[in-house]
């Protein structure tokens, strides 16, 4: 079985079944190997990117399978200890106040000192936050039961309840020294830490969750503990900077047992409830650029993206032979069939070439098949037009889908340029001077102004400048104190660790990664303590296993594209400060890496039983499981976290590589563009979008033969990606951005002004002793009071005499 459990792409479809007999061998072949690619002819995959999947597949993806068993454990525990209160009714069937003094009673009983009875509270408390699911009939009630439950044990105060016991967990050195020593760890040597996490879990997954039907005093609570989650009130620090050390703690080999997945996913809806989504940055962005006096956005890019659709999959090598083959057949006829034209539609903007082709990829020689065929296609590109019954791709939106945008920086480049061309002189940075140019100049010099875009990083550069110019005449700077600068403030000391730890643990969970002795182990959290026996059971947990690497791979994307995108939007050197350790701890090889495999394969993956997905296992019957269910998987078309995970890690390159063009050669140079090709073969919109963004900014570095050999390529990226007005990325003209070779310059520079603005804004310590104001007056200065230490004030007699009496002192001097 493959990284994505079902041993290959998509199935035959049954047109495909039926037509099978009267196939020739060679093309039957042929059509086997292109689906055994993820080739077919898959339809659009239906996705639509969120800030999460649905609420019922966020809640079964913290827990794995082999964690079933604890379910009725939870359920013993909370019954013995509600039947000594309690003797006749059930809890759904008590009123408000009996409901809230059992939570209290539960509470106190998490001051207990002995471990296992302090344990037993704890996994009450997590029945009561799964939603007392025994006396529930259907998954929605056991919702509605989760929801209540867990609004009522914030009122009381179990969070931060939790957030001590939780520290005391990460500070236990016995537990670390135990599992430091173990040759293999299992489920057993984290029971503490996953019951509080998933209690901590299931409450900040459950109230970010907004509901119409929500009463008015939890709309109340949500906003407070939102505000208390990013705010330094848990240990005098965001409860995000607490997460980050025990990652960093399990990647540095102190606490193995860490459930680094819960932790993980903990972390993510941490970040995710009190920044925001994807929604919430739009508006935040709308309004900073509001608040600067800069024009709106010239359209909403998440309606954009979600209004695009997927282009088919670039044709291999074999396809293109074989509509030359039946071109040459077909040439004696004078009028074009119908299924001449389906062909044309079939090769929408682009065809990509062969896997194997791409493995030996080379910057000049690639697909030199399809170099071969391409007259071919350049001769049926544009077939004369014939009426056809409308289908799908006739809706296709008009015009392209976003507007240009021009930099300043651009403007000033074409006037420099054609002042010395027809001049023969340059005005510096005046960008409104155009004397002496001709009309043509002047019309282009009017159209780019028209769509000039400037953004909020360049305000904050230009205002940073102005604060290290004038760093006594510049004032104050009023920062606003929000959740993404608290955490920025919290994690800024140890961030570089923390970045190298998130990547540690991404490479861990990659498909692609060989198992090395030396790398950490992640699967604490999901082996049993006795491993199976049965091929059932080793199916069942090899589905496990498989599932809990997508899931750490889809909270780490998850994690640092939400952090980049909202520093970024905070002040522009804290995204830079991130992206570049995360550059510096090898993050572009790492994503390229991930993305060199069967990308199809791994978006269709089957690695998840969902009859074992709670709230569906502890509600319904379960049936007997046996080796073809698991094989079988569920009938989804892809696998929604998957294909999630996918998306970040694009988002996370084109961020770490945007207008850096160092960052652009290591692409080159790691050889992204047949990895990245690959990547087009999934037919998804946004994902396409983001991989076409990667190949724009490296096109002009590939060499001509690739330009020539990928020509669908380049014409989808004309249709899809955003136009830079002057950037002539299809042709191989150098820009002036390319000209400095020595990429170490670049990234230095960018340090130093990193390094600038933390210790400005950060660093009070180590401000500069010369521009600190100076009192002059004697009365005041003789008037503070300066606390001496201890032994001076014992030997202040000694220093009297040594110091004053003992030496001459000249007046003169000392009056002048």
């Amino acid at each position: 079985m493959d990284v994505g459990g079902n041993g290959g792409g998509l199935p035959v479809n049954n047109k495909q079944r039926a037509m099978l007999p009267t196939k020739s061998r060679g093309e039957f072949i042929r059509n086997q190997r292109k689906d055994s690619e993820g080739l077919s002819d898959s339809p659009d995959l239906e996705f639509e990117y969120a800030d999460t999947d649905k609420w019922a597949a966020e809640l079964s993806e913290l827990y794995s399978y082999t964690e079933g068993p604890e379910f009725s454990l939870n359920r013993k525990c909370f019954d013995e200890e509600f039947r000594t209160h309690v003797a006749d009714k059930k809890w759904i069937d008590l009123d408000a106040a009996q409901h809230r003094a059992h939570a209290m009673r539960l509470l106190d009983g998490l001051e207990m000192i002995a471990r296992e009875k302090r344990l037993k509270v704890a996994r009450a408390i997590l029945y009561m936050a799964q939603g007392t699911f025994a006396e529930c009939s259907s998954e929605a009630e056991v919702q509605h039961w989760m929801r209540y439950n867990i609004f009522l044990l914030l009122d009381v105060g179990a969070f931060s309840a939790l957030v001590e016991l939780l520290n005391m967990e990460i500070d236990n050195s016995a537990a670390c020294s135990s599992a430091v020593r173990k040759p293999a760890i299992s489920l057993a040597d984290s029971t503490d830490l996953r019951v509080l996490l998933n209690i901590m879990y299931l409450m900040v997954e459950t109230i970010q969750q907004e509901d119409p039907a929500d009463r008015p005093e939890w709309r109340a609570i949500r906003e407070t503990f939102k505000a208390e989650l990013g705010s330094p009130l848990y240990n005098n620090e965001p409860i995000s900077v607490m997460l980050f050390g025990m990652v960093t703690k399990f990647c540095s080999g102190h606490a193995p047992h860490f459930p680094m997945k819960k932790v993980l996913l903990l972390l993510w809806k941490s970040i995710l409830f009190t920044f925001g989504g994807f929604e919430q940055l739009q508006s935040i962005k709308m309004h900073k650029r509001e608040e600067l006096g800069l024009p709106p956005l010239p359209e909403d890019s998440i309606r954009v993206i979600r209004s695009m659709r997927a282009a088919s999959p670039p044709a291999s090598a074999s396809d293109l032979i074989e509509q030359q083959q039946k071109r040459a057949r077909r040439e004696h006829k004078s009028l074009i069939k119908q299924d001449n034209l389906d062909a044309f539609n079939e090769k929408d903007p682009y065809k990509a070439d062969d896997p194997r082709e791409d493995e030996d990829d080379n910057d000049d020689n690639d697909n030199s098949i399809e170099a071969e065929a391409f007259p071919l296609e350049r001769d049926e590109v544009m077939p004369p037009p014939i009426p056809h019954p409308p289908s799908e791709r006739v809706s296709f939106p008009k015009g392209l889908p976003w507007a240009p945008k021009v930099r300043e920086k651009d403007i000033e480049n074409f006037l420099e340029s054609s002042r010395s061309k027809f001049i023969g002189f340059t005005l510096g940075n005046d960008t409104d001077t155009v004397v002496g140019l001709p009309r043509p100049i002047h019309e282009s010099i009017k159209t780019l102004k028209q769509h000039k875009y400037v953004s909020i990083a360049e305000i904050q550069i230009s205002k940073e400048e102005e604060f290290q110019k004038t760093p006594l005449s510049g004032g104050e700077e009023d920062v606003e104190m929000c959740a993404t600068e608290l955490l920025y403030q919290g994690i800024l000391p140890s961030l570089p660790q923390y970045m190298i730890a998130l990547l540690k643990i991404l490479l861990a969970a990659a498909p692609t990664s060989k198992a090395k002795t030396d790398s950490i182990n992640i699967l604490a959290d999901v082996l049993p303590e006795e491993m199976p026996t049965t091929v059932l059971q080793s199916m069942k947990l090899g589905v496990d296993v498989n599932r809990h690497k997508e899931i750490i791979v889809k909270a780490i994307s998850a994690i640092l594209l939400l952090l980049l995108k909202h520093f970024k939007l905070n002040h522009i050197y804290q995204f830079e400060y991130m992206a570049q350790h995360l550059v510096f701890a090898n993050c572009i090889p790492l994503i390229l890496k991930f993305f060199n495999q069967n990308i199809m394969s791994y978006i269709t993956a089957k690695n998840s039983i969902s009859v074992l997905d709670f709230p569906y296992c502890v509600v319904h019957e379960l049936p007997e499981l046996t080796a073809e269910s698991l094989e079988a998987g569920d009938n989804n078309q892809f696998c929604w976290r998957n294909l999630f995970s996918c998306i970040n890690l694009l988002r996370i390159l084109n961020k770490l590589t945007k207008w850096k063009h160092s960052r652009t050669m290591m692409l080159v140079v790691f050889k992204s563009a047949p990895i990245l090709k690959r990547a087009l073969k999934v037919k998804q919109a946004m994902m396409q979008l983001y991989v076409l963004k990667l190949l724009k900014v490296q096109t002009k570095y590939l060499g001509r033969q690739w330009r020539k050999s990928n020509m669908k390529t380049m014409s989808a990226i004309y249709q899809k990606v955003r136009h830079r007005l002057n950037d002539d990325w299809a042709y191989g003209n150098a820009d002036l951005d390319a000209r400095p070779w020595d990429f170490q310059a670049e990234e230095c520079a960018l340090r130093a002004n990193i390094e600038r603005f933390n210790s400005r804004r950060y660093d009070k310590n180590q401000s500069n002793p010369d521009f600190l104001p100076v009192d002059n007056c004697l009365q005041s200065v003789l008037g503070q009071r300066v606390d001496l230490p201890e032994d001076f004030q014992m030997n202040y007699d000694l220093w009297l005499e040594r110091e004053v009496f003992s030496k001459p002192i000249s007046w003169e001097e000392l009056l002048q």
